[in-house]
């Protein structure tokens, strides 16, 4: 499909499917990323200003984001609003990206969502010089917006794919803004420093809006936050407290409900208890910490940067503490690998080292290396992720043990995916 003309974009086009659309944001992937807002303003003005329509809250930071925007959404769910939910990246399907009402919407909607993204885009397109074009994340975002207009939301929360400042995602006018954390990552496009990454994503802070921080905010990043315009709010770690039970698992879980309950306190002004309960006990977050199967305990978890995999191991220590742990690993090439392996590979009694469909994934070769000199003596490299899978499991099953799938999230989705020879993204 020539993403520079989608079918259905002029004219009375026959409906896209599922299938047409992901095809559609898969050709986008040749003009890779592109930082900039100012072809996502025209996008979204073609589209008739969907973002005006609803209100918002903006998620930030470096890891727990697609967490805190589920829980954020839950809570506000079950206080009567029409919530909607926009998340990054997706395990298998671009259309789990955008939930209404805690459900993913329907294929045939996404699919009609992305092809009016895709009409607006190709207008869009004729603007622009001859090597500029609208991106995959700019179409999808304009498409999620589209839809939730559609849908008469009351209430969007909108994850940030990267950074802040130039994010497609930074074009509402959100009235409470959340920073999960601040970690070194993506410093190639945010800048070498935690406080240069902290203020390139509070540029989505707006004047005189609520700003929610987490509980363990890098002192430089909590500098930053003081400096922006906006009021300020520390959510507290026991805030979620040990009397509300959580269904995701995981120290780090608890942490980002108490970052989500305070956001959505500061949209709402006030919280009922009752509901707070029950988003928290509803609300499952897939590919973190997610248990595959029982015999033998088999979790995958998509950690993908040394801070993400400190709170894997919290959690491994409080859930599976006494158990022998298998670890299958796969990280891409431009993530801190050797940093990222000291945080678990201590944990585990064996490593098996495979790869994934991203072509950045480090080889299975480098990754036994890597893990070999972090200390791991028992580590074998399986290319094939599922052979790798079943490798662990029969090693872990053999001696009561658990396995661990972790180090991408694009690992996780060749997993999940029920058809192994479907592209998926890999941006």
């Amino acid at each position: 499909m020539n993403p520079a003309h989608p079918p259905g974009a002029a004219g009375a086009a026959p409906c896209w499917t599922e299938d047409q659309a992901e095809g559609y944001l898969l050709g986008l992937e040749l003009f890779g990323m592109r930082f900039g807002l100012d072809r996502m303003r025209r996008l979204l003005l073609t589209l008739g200003e969907p973002q005006q329509r609803f209100g918002s809250v903006h998620v930030v930071g470096t890891n727990g984001k697609s967490s805190t925007v589920r829980m954020i959404a839950a809570i506000l769910e079950r206080h009567g609003l029409c919530t909607g939910a926009y998340l990054s990246p997706h395990l298998v399907r671009f259309g789990e990206r955008v939930r209404i009402g805690e459900q993913d919407v329907s294929p045939d909607a996404f699919a009609a969502a992305v092809q009016r993204a895709a009409g607006a885009a190709a207008k869009v397109d004729r603007t622009l010089g001859e090597d500029d074009r609208v991106t995959q994340f700019e179409a999808l975002t304009a498409a999620t917006f589209s839809e939730m207009a559609r849908r008469e939301v009351d209430v969007a929360v909108i994850e940030a794919g990267l950074g802040g400042r130039w994010d497609a995602t930074n074009v509402l006018d959100s009235r409470v803004a959340v920073l999960t954390n601040v970690g070194l990552e993506h410093t190639r496009w945010l800048g070498p420093t935690v406080r240069d990454i902290a203020r390139e994503k509070l540029a989505v802070v707006r004047p005189g809006s609520t700003l929610v921080v987490g509980p363990d905010l890098h002192p430089d990043a909590m500098d930053e936050a003081r400096r922006v315009d906006a009021r300020l709010v520390v959510a507290s770690a026991g805030a979620a407290g040990d009397a509300v039970e959580l269904a995701a698992r995981g120290g780090f879980q608890r942490r980002n409900f108490a970052v989500a309950r305070a956001a959505a306190e500061a949209y709402l002004g006030g919280l009922d208890e009752a509901a707070v309960m029950a988003a928290a006990a509803g609300t499952l977050v897939p590919g973190r910490f997610e248990q595959l199967s029982a015999d033998p305990p088999t979790f995958l978890d998509g950690a993908h940067n040394p801070g993400g995999m400190v709170a894997l191991a919290e959690t491994v220590r409080e859930e599976l503490a006494g158990r022998p742990l298998t670890l299958v690993l796969s990280i891409l090439d431009d993530k801190d690998a050797g940093e990222m392996l000291r945080q678990v590979v201590p944990l585990a009694r064996r490593v098996v080292a495979t790869s994934n469909a991203n072509p950045r994934a480090l080889s299975p070769a480098t990754l036994e290396s890597l893990a070999r000199q972090v200390g791991a003596t028992d580590v074998r490299g399986v290319a094939d992720p599922r052979r790798a899978l079943a490798v662990a499991r029969e090693a872990a099953g053999a001696e009561n043990g658990a396995v661990l799938v972790t180090g991408s999230i694009y690992l996780i989705a060749d997993l999940l995916r029920t058809d192994p020879g479907k592209a998926g993204s890999t941006l």
